[in-house]
């Protein structure tokens, strides 16, 4: 069974994605802007990964493109980064923007932002379409950048707070490029 999540949790996190905006109205009503647009980063993440795995599309496109065909990105790592790395992530970000500190909710913001700049950074880079490419664009920077913007206009949240959301982004896609550059090694050891 935990093969089939690990290689189909992409679907149910998509289906997910439409729960809980169907929901928003109950659970948000008393939310600040602010509040709801660092919940909004979750669902749209999900949605994201539609467009990005359908199929192991960027599994897939990282092996070919990287690995020259290599299995550098494996089926397990591609749900460590997504389930526990965004949804997980995202989860503590919400929880802790809501119980703690609005800034905590930076985390999330600054994991959607990073991840929707790297995605364009990539396409300009190699000059052709990356999966994930057009949410990052149509969704990502614009609802990142919308609740960072509503975040520091609802006051007093410390630059602590904008650095720890940016480093948490930053570390989350350094592992990521890290286990990607090992697995890439160990593949041409094994061949040379």
């Amino acid at each position: 069974m935990m093969h089939r999540l690990i290689r189909f949790w992409v679907y149910g996190g998509f289906l997910a994605a439409f729960l809980l905006l169907g929901l928003m109205p109950v659970y948000c009503q008393f939310w600040s802007v602010a509040l709801v647009l660092v919940f909004l980063q979750l669902p749209v993440y999900m949605l994201h990964q539609l467009e990005e795995h359908d199929d192991d599309r960027f599994r897939k496109f990282v092996n070919r493109v990287l690995g020259g065909g290599r299995e550098i990105l494996t089926e397990s790592a591609v749900f460590v980064i997504n389930v526990p790395g965004v949804w997980g992530v995202n989860l503590v970000s919400i929880l802790l923007a809501c119980s703690i500190n609005l800034g905590f909710g930076l985390i999330g913001v600054y994991l959607t932002f990073v991840n929707g700049l790297v995605h364009v950074a990539q396409a300009i880079r190699m000059k052709c379409y990356n999966p994930g490419l057009i949410t990052a664009i149509l969704l990502f920077l614009p609802i990142s950048g919308i609740a960072l913007w509503a975040i520091h206009a609802k006051g007093k949240i410390q630059p602590a707070y904008d650095v720890m959301g940016l480093g948490v982004a930053l570390v989350i896609h350094l592992a990521i490029v890290a286990h990607v550059v090992l697995r890439l090694r160990k593949a041409q050891e094994f061949l040379g």
